[in-house]
């Protein structure tokens, strides 16, 4: 079990900017990836926009203290309303401004298992966090067991399932002919990522996914991860590789009957925790991610 300390800890960097960000002054910043495609920057999960002729369409919208300021921001940039929200997860800083685009008129898209956990109470152990039920109208009103595809200003935008990674419901957005692909939180480019134990998420998942992705990817794919600046291939093989050697430092560890406590204290894992572990999650939270879920 991991200690308190740790687990307030991880708490406190998950939820640090909707514990410190004075939501009046915050601003969204916009950068375009392609003509009529942009990567949009908030408080939560990275965002992208696609707007044209057919309409309006966003994958994740940020916080709920931050709805009604997408709404605007959107507003702003394009001259219309949202029409279409895909949700890549159904975690708060990624599905918190759905009430605030629904009622403005968007339709909400998820995978199924989105809709399950939002329409009840979800702990998050390792977080030690319990989110309660979102209202009738945060639900996504269209979900997809494995894959749906969505048709709109001349781009094909292919949303699929990836099982067992972050969370058990994942969805990667494609956005086929601009060739710019939104991980959710399955990729963190800025440090070790979150596996919600509680809620499906798996090493071996994780890395699964990774590879599924990069198996989308050119030289020249744009990469938008849950959190973390834009990234390449590369960086997705790069992160693919941390994944791998994590486990597979901590798999043999567990087999031989160590406790969490103990690879937590047995550094085998000490050269990626200088790359990866001062960002986000510390390295004993990782460990106990992945030593929850590694056979």
């Amino acid at each position: 079990m991991v200690t308190r300390s740790l687990t307030v800890l991880a708490l406190l960097l998950c939820a640090l900017p909707a514990l410190t960000q004075d939501w009046d002054s915050f601003e969204f910043a916009a950068t375009e990836l392609t003509d009529g495609l942009w990567h949009v920057r908030g408080a939560g999960g990275n965002v992208v926009m696609i707007a044209g002729e057919d309409g309006v369409l966003l994958v994740d919208d940020d916080y709920e203290q931050l709805g009604e300021k997408l709404v605007a921001f959107v507003q702003a940039q394009t001259g219309r309303g949202v029409d279409y929200v895909v949700s890549t997860h159904w975690h708060f800083d990624h599905t918190g401004g759905n009430e605030a685009l629904a009622n403005s008129g968007a339709v909400l898209i998820a995978h199924q298992n989105v809709r399950r956990l939002m329409a009840v109470e979800t702990r998050i152990e390792l977080l030690d966090h319990t989110q309660p039920p979102a209202p009738d109208a945060a639900l996504p009103s269209i979900t997809f067991s494995d894959s749906l595809v969505v048709r709109l200003n001349g781009e094909e935008i292919v949303i699929f399932h990836l099982p067992n990674a972050h969370t058990d419901g994942d969805a990667v957005v494609r956005f086929r002919n601009a060739d710019v692909i939104h991980t959710g939180d399955i990729v963190f480019n800025c440090g070790y990522p979150f596996i919600d134990t509680s809620n499906g998420g798996d090493i071996d998942g994780m890395i699964a996914a990774v590879e599924t992705i990069i198996g989308l990817c050119g030289d020249e794919t744009v990469i938008v991860p849950g959190h973390g600046p834009i990234g390449t291939r590369a960086d997705l093989e790069t992160y693919r590789d941390m994944l791998s050697d994590f486990r597979d430092a901590v798999a043999p560890l567990k087999t031989s009957g160590m406790s969490l406590e103990e690879v937590q204290a047995a550094g085998a894992t000490a050269e990626l925790d200088e790359q990866w572990g001062k960002v986000f999650f510390t390295p004993d939270l990782f460990t106990a991610m992945v030593y929850a879920t590694v056979d």
